[in-house]
Protein backbone atom coordinates (compact mmCIF):
# COMPACT_ATOMS: atom_id res chain seq x y z
CA UNK A 1 0.00 0.00 0.00
CA UNK A 2 0.95 3.60 -0.50
CA UNK A 3 -0.93 6.82 0.08
CA UNK A 4 -2.25 8.02 -3.27
CA UNK A 5 -4.28 11.07 -2.28
CA UNK A 6 -6.26 12.74 0.46
CA UNK A 7 -9.72 14.12 -0.38
CA UNK A 8 -11.65 16.73 1.55
CA UNK A 9 -15.33 17.15 0.71
CA UNK A 10 -16.02 20.88 0.43
CA UNK A 11 -18.89 23.19 -0.48
CA UNK A 12 -17.04 24.95 -3.32
CA UNK A 13 -14.18 23.13 -5.06
CA UNK A 14 -12.97 26.03 -7.30
CA UNK A 15 -12.96 28.47 -4.37
CA UNK A 16 -11.06 25.96 -2.24
CA UNK A 17 -8.44 25.43 -4.95
CA UNK A 18 -8.03 29.21 -5.32
CA UNK A 19 -7.66 29.56 -1.54
CA UNK A 20 -4.94 26.89 -1.35
CA UNK A 21 -3.12 28.53 -4.26
CA UNK A 22 -3.23 31.96 -2.62
CA UNK A 23 -2.87 31.12 1.07
CA UNK A 24 -0.33 28.30 0.82
CA UNK A 25 1.29 28.77 -2.60
CA UNK A 26 0.24 25.33 -3.86
CA UNK A 27 -0.11 24.89 -7.60
CA UNK A 28 -3.37 23.68 -9.09
CA UNK A 29 -2.91 20.28 -10.71
CA UNK A 30 -6.41 19.65 -12.00
CA UNK A 31 -10.01 20.89 -11.90
CA UNK A 32 -12.68 18.77 -13.55
CA UNK A 33 -15.00 20.65 -15.90
CA UNK A 34 -17.92 19.85 -13.57
CA UNK A 35 -16.17 21.87 -10.80
CA UNK A 36 -16.88 18.94 -8.49
CA UNK A 37 -13.30 17.62 -8.16
CA UNK A 38 -9.86 19.22 -8.14
CA UNK A 39 -6.30 18.66 -6.96
CA UNK A 40 -3.27 20.72 -5.95
CA UNK A 41 0.38 19.72 -6.23
CA UNK A 42 1.89 18.64 -2.93
CA UNK A 43 4.61 16.24 -4.07
CA UNK A 44 4.03 12.53 -4.56
CA UNK A 45 0.64 12.44 -2.83
CA UNK A 46 -2.13 14.63 -4.23
CA UNK A 47 -4.30 16.84 -2.07
CA UNK A 48 -7.78 16.70 -3.56
CA UNK A 49 -11.10 18.40 -2.99
CA UNK A 50 -14.47 17.00 -4.01
CA UNK A 51 -17.91 18.55 -3.79
CA UNK A 52 -20.08 17.74 -0.80
CA UNK A 53 -22.63 16.36 -3.28
CA UNK A 54 -20.04 13.84 -4.43
CA UNK A 55 -19.87 12.37 -0.92
CA UNK A 56 -23.55 11.49 -1.16
CA UNK A 57 -23.25 10.17 -4.70
CA UNK A 58 -20.44 7.92 -3.43
CA UNK A 59 -22.87 6.55 -0.83
CA UNK A 60 -21.09 8.23 2.07
CA UNK A 61 -22.52 9.90 5.12
CA UNK A 62 -20.00 12.35 6.57
CA UNK A 63 -19.86 15.43 8.78
CA UNK A 64 -18.76 18.34 6.62
CA UNK A 65 -16.24 20.89 7.82
CA UNK A 66 -17.59 24.34 8.65
CA UNK A 67 -15.47 27.41 9.45
CA UNK A 68 -17.45 28.43 12.54
CA UNK A 69 -17.32 24.99 14.14
CA UNK A 70 -14.66 23.09 16.07
CA UNK A 71 -12.44 21.31 13.54
CA UNK A 72 -12.80 17.56 13.22
CA UNK A 73 -10.10 15.31 14.65
CA UNK A 74 -7.86 15.46 11.58
CA UNK A 75 -5.32 17.95 10.33
CA UNK A 76 -3.57 18.62 7.07
CA UNK A 77 0.18 19.14 7.56
CA UNK A 78 2.08 21.45 5.20
CA UNK A 79 5.86 21.58 5.62
CA UNK A 80 7.73 24.85 5.08
CA UNK A 81 11.15 26.15 6.12
CA UNK A 82 9.65 29.49 7.28
CA UNK A 83 6.60 28.80 9.43
CA UNK A 84 6.16 32.37 10.76
CA UNK A 85 6.12 33.84 7.23
CA UNK A 86 3.80 31.09 5.96
CA UNK A 87 1.46 31.64 8.92
CA UNK A 88 1.30 35.40 8.37
CA UNK A 89 0.72 34.97 4.63
CA UNK A 90 -2.03 32.39 5.18
CA UNK A 91 -3.85 34.62 7.69
CA UNK A 92 -3.54 37.65 5.36
CA UNK A 93 -5.04 35.44 2.63
CA UNK A 94 -8.10 34.55 4.70
CA UNK A 95 -7.03 31.58 6.82
CA UNK A 96 -8.35 31.65 10.38
CA UNK A 97 -5.61 31.79 13.01
CA UNK A 98 -5.85 28.93 15.51
CA UNK A 99 -2.35 28.84 17.09
CA UNK A 100 0.59 31.11 16.20
CA UNK A 101 4.00 29.56 15.52
CA UNK A 102 5.60 27.81 18.48
CA UNK A 103 8.84 25.89 18.89
CA UNK A 104 8.19 22.28 19.90
CA UNK A 105 10.50 20.37 22.31
CA UNK A 106 11.73 18.21 19.43
CA UNK A 107 12.88 21.30 17.49
CA UNK A 108 10.07 21.72 15.00
CA UNK A 109 8.22 25.03 14.59
CA UNK A 110 4.45 24.52 14.31
CA UNK A 111 1.44 26.80 13.73
CA UNK A 112 -2.24 26.09 13.06
CA UNK A 113 -4.87 27.77 10.91
CA UNK A 114 -8.27 26.79 9.56
CA UNK A 115 -8.95 27.03 5.84
CA UNK A 116 -12.07 28.63 4.37
CA UNK A 117 -13.99 25.38 4.96
CA UNK A 118 -12.91 24.97 8.59
CA UNK A 119 -10.27 22.29 7.89
CA UNK A 120 -7.42 22.39 10.41
CA UNK A 121 -4.09 23.02 8.67
CA UNK A 122 -0.77 22.60 10.44
CA UNK A 123 2.11 24.65 9.09
CA UNK A 124 5.36 23.09 10.27
CA UNK A 125 9.08 23.13 9.68
CA UNK A 126 10.72 19.93 8.44
CA UNK A 127 11.57 17.41 11.16
CA UNK A 128 15.10 17.76 12.44
CA UNK A 129 15.43 21.49 11.76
Amino acid sequence: MKLGYVIFYVADVPATLAFYETAFGLKRRFLHESNSYGEVETGTTALAFASEDMAGSNGLTVRFHRPGETPSAVELGLVTPDVPAAFQHAVKSGAISVQPPKQKPWGQTVAYVKDLNGVLVELCSPMGT
